[in-house]
């Protein structure tokens, strides 16, 4: 039989750190948007890229953003989920842009540019974890 483990902030952003997959959801004037993104730690938040003129490059820096990582294993049942919740903010320091290029930058697998830096600055990080 499977357990649900509750996970700490610490374990949670240890799991999220080593991945490079995610979902950031947010809402728009149309109803809530899910969109799959590359993305990095840095500090304290997730940094993701996009276009200006996508959902996320219009939306996402000007509210809330809930972000969701996780991994599982369909024959054992077992696996994780990690939900992150916090503001988004467009990223417009050159200098800035540039630490994190040149530390972990989120690099997208899409074609073409995605030159707008997004970043959630996180207030609330939970996880799950069934084994």
């Amino acid at each position: 039989m499977s357990r649900l483990h509750e996970m700490s902030v610490d374990e949670c952003i240890e799991l999220v750190a080593a991945g490079t997959v995610g979902r950031a959801a947010i809402c728009t004037p149309t109803g809530p948007h899910v969109v799959p993104v590359n993305y990095a730690v840095h500090g304290t938040s997730i940094v993701f890229r996009t276009t200006p003129y996508s959902v996320l490059g219009t939306y996402a820096w000007a509210g809330d953003i809930a972000f969701e990582v996780d991994d599982f294993d369909r024959h054992t049942h077992e696996g994780w989920s990690v939900v992150i919740v916090g503001a988004g903010e467009m990223i417009d320091d050159l200098e800035e842009i540039e630490e994190i290029r040149w530390s972990h930058d989120p690099k997208p697998w899409a074609d073409g540019p995605r030159p707008l830096y997004v970043r959630l600055r996180w207030r609330e990080v939970t996880g799950r974890r069934i084994v």
